[in-house]
């Protein structure tokens, strides 16, 4: 599992020592080079998992195209770049371009301390930002006070892998509906497999709030308020939960980490995971089939959009490069070679019928899922302190045994407190 566990920014007070050396920013934030001058870039993000081949191919096609504006990039851990970021970035003494955080409501933060650079250079041109083409609901993403400050570094939707052995042993096919889902997770458990389906609630990308679109629930509504603690809400996470407390479909308290552990060994009949899941599946020896997210209850289909933000900094002396990078990043042409190389679909809504995306039978299943994808909290007010403090808890309460009527209503209170909702 990918592991971006909504992470706090880390305090700007963080010991300016802590900047990483060698970085390009300096103090003027309108500054530009002349396009005969040479200049670097320098570039933090925190993409080590097998995705990063796919990063730095973009760097290194870009190197090679614009001898004048070279990218120097280092890749740290999040925890680090989290860690660091907000001090440099606050000084001046960062990167000029930074993906500050695996949680895409992190650019806020730096909104909020004048570190991030609007971003103006948008449009259809080739050094331009074509924030049109981007996938639905990714340009609002990172816009706050009717501003851009960000842009899509990677997009990825979760689709349902499943143990093709455990399935035939069974004989069964890939659920295509939530009651199959649900059926299927209860009949696999114990068989070639010890559990159903596996699901991680901690230090994960959030499984939870998928199962509960496909039950018609949600947890906040568009003002912020929970509404975990209505009938639909609760509706949505009680089924589920009475199949892991009664039917042990899956074991409680698992981190990403845990869950992929236990599908990689084969442990576990299905798992819902992104495509950079595929290679340490395969290099586990899995026999895996990757299938779209069954459809809910209401016959429509419904998963989770998981995306990292690209930023630049309010300091950065080169404002019109770094944005012709992230132009650059988030082309066409880039993005269909970066989706070919890792797996995940391109940031681009413009793309969904590229012949050589849908000729791969594991990019095409993810790509397909694009429109019917939805945020995770998209920018809710303390959406970290929410994740943690609130949802977390509550999808371990009831996974644990206590009631859902009174775990959503303390629940209820945490978000509402923390969204500032009175209603």
């Amino acid at each position: 599992m990918k592991h971006s566990k909504l992470a706090a920014v880390a305090a700007a007070g963080v010991a300016i020592g802590l900047a990483l050396a060698g970085c390009s920013s300096g103090s003027s934030s309108t500054g530009s080079s002349s396009s005969d001058q040479k200049v670097t870039l320098t570039f933090w993000n925190g993409f080590t998992g097998g995705d990063r081949p796919g990063y730095q191919q973009i760097v290194a096609d870009w190197n090679k195209s614009h001898p004048n504006i070279q990218v120097d990039m280092t890749v740290e851990s999040w925890d680090t770049i989290e860690a660091k970021l907000p001090a440099a970035w606050l000084t001046g003494s960062g990167p000029d371009i930074a993906a500050p955080s695996s949680d895409p409501n992190a650019v806020g933060d730096y909104v909020k301390t004048n570190s991030v650079l609007p971003i103006t250079d948008t449009g259809t041109g080739s050094t331009q930002i074509d924030t049109k083409a981007f996938a639905p609901g990714l340009t609002q993403e990172f816009t706050y006070n009717g501003k851009l400050y960000g842009v899509p570094a990677n997009y990825a939707t979760l689709s349902l892998y499943y143990n093709k052995k455990a399935f035939t042993a069974a004989g069964l096919q890939p659920p295509k509906t939530v009651a199959d889902f649900q059926a299927d997770a209860k009949k696999l458990t114990g068989g070639t497999t010890q559990y159903g389906l596996v699901l991680a609630d901690n230090q994960t990308i959030q499984m939870w709030p998928i199962l509960q679109w496909l039950e018609g629930g949600d947890i906040v509504d568009s003002k912020g308020c929970s509404v975990v603690q209505t009938p639909a809400g609760q509706n949505s996470l009680s089924s589920w939960a009475k199949l892991v407390t009664d039917d042990k479909i899956s074991p409680v308290g698992l981190t990403g980490a845990q869950a992929d552990s236990l599908f990689g060994a084969g442990k576990a009949a299905m798992e819902m995971n992104g495509p950079w899941a595929g290679a340490t599946y395969k290099a586990d020896g899995i026999d895996y089939g990757v299938v779209p997210i069954p459809t809910g209850v209401d016959g429509k289909s419904a998963t989770l959009g998981s995306t990292a933000p690209l930023a630049i900094s309010a300091k950065t002396k080169y404002p019109k490069q770094a944005q012709e990078f992230l132009a650059y990043w988030t082309s066409k042409s880039t993005q269909e070679q970066f989706s070919l190389t890792t797996g995940f679909p391109p940031v681009r809504s413009d793309l969904t019928s590229d012949p050589k995306l849908t000729a791969d039978p594991t990019i095409s299943v993810f790509q397909s899922q694009v429109s019917d994808a939805r945020q995770y909290l998209p920018q809710v007010k303390n959406a970290t302190k929410v994740d943690s403090d609130a949802y977390t808890t509550l999808i371990g309460q009831i996974t644990r045994g206590t009631p859902v009527s009174q775990a959503t209503k303390q629940a209820q209170q945490t978000i509402n407190s923390l969204t500032g909702c009175s209603s």
